[in-house]
């Protein structure tokens, strides 16, 4: 049986990614589905605006209640507990928004996840550098 292509990528690049690179990956993926909960916002029909804004921050709650789970409490510091905290706080924003199908919040987790995707993205570039740096130069 043939596989779709892009779907055998996806996989494929899941399966081989670096843990830094898989928190980035969801980032990205709870914000794609918050960018698209903020448009079924827009959608006229008021049991698809339901189904289209509940449907998307559902797929974002369960990303970051992925990257809340993941946490490593015992090794991870004061960092894992702002995070967890955090976590938690967007994931009752979202709740919340959901509920009463308000896109305010949807926009401040959009935001919240946007810095920690734009500090995470930072750091995976600065371990990159470091990384290159202690490597001998072979040519």
């Amino acid at each position: 049986m043939l596989r779709n292509p892009l779907q055998s990528y996806k996989t494929i690049s899941l399966e081989t990614a670096p843990p830094g690179r898989l928190v980035l990956m969801l980032f990205d993926g709870a914000i794609k589905f918050l960018e698209r909960a903020k448009l079924g916002f827009d959608i006229e029909d008021p049991v698809e605006m339901t189904e289209t804004v509940h449907n998307n921050i559902t797929r974002a709650q369960d990303i970051i209640n992925e990257l809340n789970g993941t946490l490593n409490m015992d090794q991870g510091g004061e960092i894992a507990v702002v995070l967890r905290d955090l976590y938690v706080y967007m994931e009752n924003k979202l709740f919340e928004s959901n509920i009463r199908k308000e896109i305010e919040g949807v926009q401040e987790v959009i935001d919240r996840l946007s810095t920690l995707q734009e500090g995470w993205s930072e750091m995976l570039e600065q371990e990159t550098a470091v990384a290159g740096r202690e490597r001998p130069n072979l040519f």
